[in-house]
């Protein structure tokens, strides 16, 4: 990747870089030789551009530059008696034109990234590279690997697109839906990274919630009448309202009552609740879009005793009749527990299958805490403590722990 140390150009970097490197696969058939042209023309650019300025129309000059390095690379290559280069000038010659409104670049690579026979961490590593721009040291420090593992697995993946002959398009009609929520999952899986980190030393990684968020926008851009896009978007926007009061400037862990209300981003809430409002209209009802309503009750709420508990657990039944998991369960039971009390909630969950999950133990002890059976409940934080790597979250657990021990003896 360029090094780009002007903001405007590195603002339109990361706005254009996706849509580029779309429009040279769908044009050349061929990741890497996008990739590698569209490089090239961002360094052309920062050479260029920090003298005669930004043109006026950006992604046009890139697009335009990056095809006319890709299309010298292969008359070189042409010459050389390689078909493989001469298929792709002819390819690029004969470029299909583009077939209703569903037809975009960046919506045809997204649904590539995410084909369901590359892995999920494939998809996720994928699309930040291709749709994202970031780099491959940058995805890897997010995914806390060498630089040459996560370099290895970017090859392995674009080398399985192309040995597979995973198709560049939209998925047919009859099989968006499922393709879809293939890749809406992926965003929310990179979204949950940043909000929530599984490892390293921060509770939250920034720069995986903003890149969700910015594909969650591209996603409704492109497909507007996708409510559980919509829904999606709304969502990661409302809880990333939050971030700045979920830790203490030491990096502390701040749980959501001890939160600071006023310091809410209102914008985001404000955006988020008017998507929801969209939803609403539409009535087709999905999970993303019932997760962002729950969202939403909280952030309605000026302080933590004034949620309307009710509202959240009639949106959990809904949320269940339609996604019948153990997460689902476990999230109710909080819910429930507001309302009902810690003992029936906990009778929800005790026999749930999800003990490698860290939320499963954290809840549990959290429960039994407030029951009084402290003993049980410093285990169950303690086997939290076990099944996550995040320093925040264990130094938060350790510190309920010493609690229930300094009122015990």
């Amino acid at each position: 990747m360029p090094t780009i140390s002007h903001p405007e150009i590195e603002r339109v970097f990361r706005e254009q870089y996706g849509r580029a490197v779309a429009v040279l696969v769908r044009v050349f058939g061929d990741i890497d030789l996008a990739e590698e042209a569209v490089q090239e023309a961002f360094t052309t650019a920062v050479a260029r551009w920090r003298s005669s300025g930004i043109p006026p129309a950006p992604a046009g000059w890139i697009i335009t530059t990056a095809r006319n390095r890709a299309i010298d690379r292969l008359r070189r290559e042409s010459t050389r008696d390689n078909r493989h280069a001469q298929a792709m000038l002819l390819h690029a010659r004969h470029e299909p034109p583009e077939e209703g409104p569903m037809q975009d670049d960046r919506l045809r690579l997204i649904f590539t990234c995410c084909h369901p026979s590359l892995a999920p961490g494939a998809q996720v590593a994928l699309t930040l590279r291709l749709l994202g721009g970031l780099s491959t040291p940058e995805i890897a420090r997010a995914f806390l690997v060498s630089e040459s593992t996560m370099a290895q697995r970017l090859v392995r993946a674009k080398g399985k697109i192309r040995d597979a002959q995973i198709p560049y398009r939209i998925p047919k009609q009859a099989d968006l839906p499922e393709r879809l929520a293939s890749v809406l999952a992926v965003v929310y899986l990179i979204f949950n990274e940043g909000y929530a980190a599984s490892s390293g030393d921060r509770l939250i990684r920034e720069e995986f919630t903003e890149e969700a968020i910015r594909l969650g926008r591209l996603l409704v851009e492109l497909m507007p009448d996708e409510p559980e896009a919509i829904g999606l978007l709304a969502l990661m926007l409302l809880e990333h309202s939050r971030s700045s009061t979920r830790t203490t400037p030491e990096g502390e862990l701040v749980p959501l009552p001890c939160q600071d209300r006023s310091r809410w981003n209102r914008g985001l809430i404000a955006e988020g609740q008017t998507l929801i409002r969209q939803c609403l209209r539409r009535n087709k009802p999905g999970p993303y879009q019932i997760q962002a309503a729950i969202n939403a009750v909280h952030s309605d709420a000026q302080t933590a005793a004034e949620t309307d508990w009710s509202q959240i657990l009639a949106l959990y039944n809904q949320l269940l009749a339609i996604t019948p998991t153990p997460i689902v369960v476990l999230n109710r039971a909080v819910a429930v527990a507001e309302l009902e009390g810690p003992q029936v909630a906990l009778q929800l969950i005790d026999e749930l299958p999800i003990e490698s999950y860290y939320l499963y133990h954290a809840i549990r002890a959290d429960l039994l805490r407030r029951l009084g059976h402290t003993d049980q409940a410093a285990a169950a934080y303690r086997a939290a403590i076990e099944r996550t790597g995040n320093p925040a979250e264990i130094a938060f657990m350790n510190e309920r722990i010493s609690r229930i021990s300094a009122a015990t003896t």
